[in-house]
């Protein structure tokens, strides 16, 4: 399958870095339905800005400037499509989003970082995330565990605190929260990173106040009202990623890993 690179959750997740002026045009070009003249002059006209505003807004979603945005914009680019009305077309159709923005936003460099962290000899990891996300980071924790990391999954808010007095130096805390919003999940970070540790956020924001105490955050997919789980399970995105670490970790020492997750099966009584 073809996945078209999408700028469109790179918007997403700057969205709360925009200015109020900026946000009109980080509204229009999400909302955008239709091909047509995206010159910066008429952009401008037609949203009665500047298009000064046109290039610090792109110089905020990470490019050189509006003829970088909007050539990246245009490239991406779908028509929408006819029966999006459907329920069960509907459901697939937003899978699809999420993993094509999933494929737009996904670093591998990142990826490799974190991944050689989890797989460091004598490494304590983790993961904290509440509600749809503590679902997804105890399925994390699981598949994990199952190659012999030392791992804790925490979804109770009381103990994220009280965990923090176990916490050592260099110990891996990777944080789940899909609207970025879970304040005792980023509050639990904050805490075990005066202590040393690395710390990971998976979110699908991105807040620039976020680099004091966050040594990575990995942009997740995203869609409006998501966190709600009206149309598909919120943790899908999440999922993915968690996926995209779990290839990436076995990498390191494949065969002992799949040794060790093949006895972790027969003690499950998965194979015999």
């Amino acid at each position: 399958m073809k996945y078209e690179r999408s700028i469109i959750p790179i918007i997403e997740a700057h969205y709360q870095n925009f200015t109020a002026s900026e946000k009109i045009i980080a509204d229009f070009f999400m909302n955008n339905k239709e091909v047509s003249d995206f010159s910066a002059q008429k952009v401008a006209g037609h949203l009665y800005t500047s298009e000064a505003s046109l290039s610090r807004f792109s110089r905020k979603c990470g490019f050189k400037g509006y003829r970088e945005f909007i050539y990246r914009y245009q490239e991406g680019f779908k028509e929408e499509r006819k029966d999006a009305s459907e329920d069960t077309r509907n459901i697939l159709d937003t899978y699809q989003e999420l993993l094509t923005k999933a494929y737009s936003l996904i670093d591998e460099a990142q990826i490799i970082r974190i991944a050689n962290i989890i797989s460091r000899a004598n490494q304590r990891v983790f993961v904290y995330g509440k509600g749809s996300s503590g679902i997804a980071a105890e399925e994390f924790k699981n598949r994990l565990m199952r190659f012999g990391v030392d791992i804790e999954c925490i979804v109770d808010t009381h103990i994220m605190k009280m965990n923090t007095a176990v916490i050592r130096s260099r110990d891996l805390l990777i944080g789940i929260s899909v609207s970025g919003q879970a304040e005792e999940v980023l509050q639990a970070l904050e805490s075990g990173k005066r202590k040393g540790a690395v710390t990971v956020l998976i979110s699908a924001a991105k807040r620039s106040e976020w680099a004091q105490w966050c040594d990575e955050v990995v942009l997740i997919a995203s869609k409006e009202n998501l966190d709600l789980g009206k149309l598909i399970s919120p943790q899908f995105p999440v999922l993915v990623i968690c996926d995209v670490l779990y290839a990436n970790v076995m990498k390191h020492n494949r065969n002992d890993r799949e040794a060790l997750h093949r006895e972790t099966l027969i003690e499950l009584g998965r194979i015999k």
